[in-house]
């Protein structure tokens, strides 16, 4: 196991540079992936009784890692998670520990898909959910207090970030329980995902499965967006109708939620996290 180092949020990025988070939030610079060869920072909130108990935690990976909790370093707006967790611990008393994994930028595609797309690109799916698995999550479990089973242990992300969310649910039956799929593009190598979840083995699992009514830019004034976005969150609820068909039930192991007028982005995500993290964190 590779030695890093935890620092307090603020040592590295300091308030005074504009950086904003709430709760306890650590980082670890440049954690290497011998799966993909590469390194990037890795992101952990605390939840406020960690510092004052012994407890164990449930633990979600989520993906752009950028965008979860300090608006200075989002390429793309905040999804607010610390605030959203913060809030969730001291009004519900629900806990949990968020590992977030930054993107590498030109990489993300690539790495968020296991199929190939001729024009956006993906293959190293397998090499990334490898990486969380195999590499990152030992190293979570080795040095914070958490609940590594399988059923306490989540992955979450948007739209690419959905897919491989998806995916990895059904490649590593034996590390993810759980999985926040957020608007997905399940369009990604020609819808791949669909023909990969029909043939996967039922496991029992939680899916958290969303999209909003006006994804693909869609507007009300613009017929071909309209179009669009229709045919975009028909394609959710295909997904939807897959896995209720492979056995998971409406409410108890899969909910589904299409926003009205929501578009595909941060603030939509933002919205829809506080539902997602019960479903999660409650079983």
């Amino acid at each position: 196991m590779q030695t890093v180092k935890w620092h307090d949020y603020y040592d590295v990025y300091p308030r005074d540079e504009g950086h904003q988070i709430s709760g306890d939030v650590k980082i670890a610079r440049g954690v290497k992936s011998p799966q993909l060869g590469n390194k990037r920072d890795i992101v952990v909130y605390l939840p406020p009784s960690y510092a004052l108990t012994g407890n164990r935690y449930p633990v979600l990976y989520m993906h752009d890692g950028q965008n979860l909790f300090d608006p200075a370093t989002s390429f793309a707006g905040e999804w607010n998670v610390d605030e959203t967790l913060e809030d969730l611990a001291h009004t519900e008393a629900l806990e949990a520990i968020v590992v977030g994994i930054p993107n590498t930028g030109a990489s993300r595609m690539d790495e968020y898909s296991p199929f190939v797309d001729r024009s956006h690109g993906g293959g190293q799916g397998n090499h990334y959910v490898g990486f969380i698995a195999n590499t990152l999550k030992p190293l979570i479990d080795h040095h914070f207090r958490t609940l590594p089973q399988r059923r306490m242990t989540g992955i979450m992300g948007s739209s690419m970030g959905g897919l491989i969310s998806l995916y990895a649910l059904f490649r590593r039956e034996d590390i993810f329980g759980f999985a926040g799929v957020m608007s997905p593009s399940l369009w990604f190598a020609k819808g791949s995902i669909y023909s990969y979840v029909e043939n996967a083995s039922f496991l029992p699992a939680r899916i958290y499965l969303d999209a909003g009514t006006r994804e693909m830019g869609g507007s009300r004034l613009n017929l071909v967006k309209r179009v669009q976005s229709r045919h975009y969150y028909a394609g959710v609820r295909r997904m939807r109708r897959i896995l209720v068909k492979k056995g998971y039930r409406p409410v108890r192991d899969i909910v589904y939620v299409e926003e009205k007028w929501a578009n595909h982005n941060e603030a939509a995500w933002a919205r829809r996290l506080p539902d997602a993290l019960r479903f999660f964190i409650r079983g």
